[in-house]
């Protein structure tokens, strides 16, 4: 029976839901110190440094028509994916855990019935959304997105319409910092884009609609967060609503946009289950996940995103520079080997180096000069192994033929 292929429009559907989120406006309202102007400028900054390799990184997995961690083979080979899907359980776990205290605790604030009611409210919602599954979301999803849709531009007008967005920078971030804040927010999808394109009937636009689709929302709701933070001088997602009079309409917006959010990582999460084993089911495990993210979301106090998204940012940011020099310049795969140590021990120089340069403050943060860096390290090394293989196997082919 042939799988069910999702649509341009289903794929575009998917990835507003992923940048609506409670997480993407408390992000924005981090860039408030740099004033509206200059924090408008690191958001696209950002968000073009973050968003350049999450379209290829979706790509790669649209055209094999692999999970994300299955895309990691053909540069880690098979135990060098088994490490990257088991970091990436991990850091999805933590991202359902962190979606789901922020979202309750943001609905607790506009009607109080107890944090850990509102977990495991959008904890059933989350569950609700797996059962549907992804193929079959259409519907659903297009209902959901319309009445986000229409809630967010609400947001937009209610925090706009004071006017007062003149304001300059007050200190406490750099121009740099802004623009990381903003690249490791894409950054942190990178792990997850190819569980969705790989179902796209048409890989290549379904992708560049997916990206798009998340880079326009997700700098609008930056731009929401840093301008309602820059506004009324709160930071609190959840007073920011109280006081423009939202009420209900807020609650909606921060229950399903922390639904339609963190559903992809649950999803995903259970998703690189399955690369470590193919006995796990994808379905189960997903919903196994959201149950431990949401008892984490109510036992431990996980709210801090920045640190967080710096920390998958030092992971993956390396592994996918080195994916995208093997499937674009190099044309290298290497999935049918057991393990690619060139490319781990590459890896590893890359988390190094991204750990360092987060002391150093560049005018685009370090994102992208250790994308880079490791990039052109790979393909360096590669070429001087390539060429060093070559001519040992020049070598001992004469060295036959002279003994024959």
């Amino acid at each position: 029976m042939e799988e069910k292929k999702t649509s341009i429009f289903a794929n575009g559907l998917i990835w507003f839901g992923a940048a609506v989120s409670i997480a993407e406006i408390l992000t924005g309202t981090f860039l408030a110190p740099l004033g509206f102007k200059n924090g408008v400028l690191a958001i696209l900054l950002g968000h073009v440094i973050g968003c350049v390799p999450l379209f290829l990184a979706g790509l790669i997995g649209a055209r094999k028509e692999v999970s994300s961690m299955e895309t990691v083979k053909s540069s880690f080979g098979q135990r060098g994916s088994l490490l990257f899907s088991s970091l990436n359980v991990l850091q999805l776990i933590g991202w359902t855990a962190v979606m789901i205290i922020s979202g309750a605790v943001a609905a607790n604030a506009v009607i109080k019935t107890g944090s850990w009611v509102w977990c495991l409210v959008i904890g059933a919602l989350i569950i609700v959304w797996l059962l549907i599954g992804i193929r079959n979301l259409g519907p659903v999803n297009t209902v959901a997105m319309a009445g986000l849709f229409i809630l967010t531009v609400v947001l937009s007008v209610v925090v706009f319409r004071s006017g007062g967005l003149g304001a300059t920078a007050s200190g406490g971030l750099t121009f740099g910092a802004g623009v990381e804040l903003a690249a490791a927010m894409p950054l942190s999808w990178l792990p997850l884009i190819s569980d969705y394109t790989r179902f796209a009937k048409k890989k290549k636009a379904a992708t560049a609609v997916s990206v798009s689709v998340y880079f326009i929302t997700s700098c609008w709701m930056f731009v929401i967060g840093m301008g309602a933070a820059i506004l009324t001088g709160q930071s609190d997602i959840a007073t920011i609503m109280m006081q423009a009079g939202l009420g209900i309409a807020g609650l909606i917006i921060i229950i399903f946009s922390t639904v339609t959010t963190t559903f992809l990582d649950a999803y995903s999460a259970g998703v690189s289950a399955v690369s470590i084993s193919k006995n796990i089911s994808e379905k189960k495990a997903a919903i196994v996940i959201t149950v431990m993210g949401t008892a984490l979301a109510i036992l431990t106090p996980i709210t801090q995103v920045q640190n967080f998204l710096y920390l998958i940012g030092s992971v993956f940011a390396p592994m996918i520079a080195i994916m995208i020099t093997d499937a674009f310049i190099l044309k290298e795969d290497h999935s049918k080997a057991n393990f690619s140590w060139i490319n781990l021990a590459l890896w590893l120089v890359g988390f190094i180096i991204y750990r360092l340069f987060m002391t150093i403050d560049t005018p685009v943060g370090y994102t992208a000069p250790v994308m880079i860096i490791t990039g052109v390290l790979c393909y360096a090394v590669h070429k001087i192994y390539n060429t060093s293989s070559a001519r040992s196997a020049a070598g001992n082919k004469e060295r036959k033929n002279n003994n024959a």
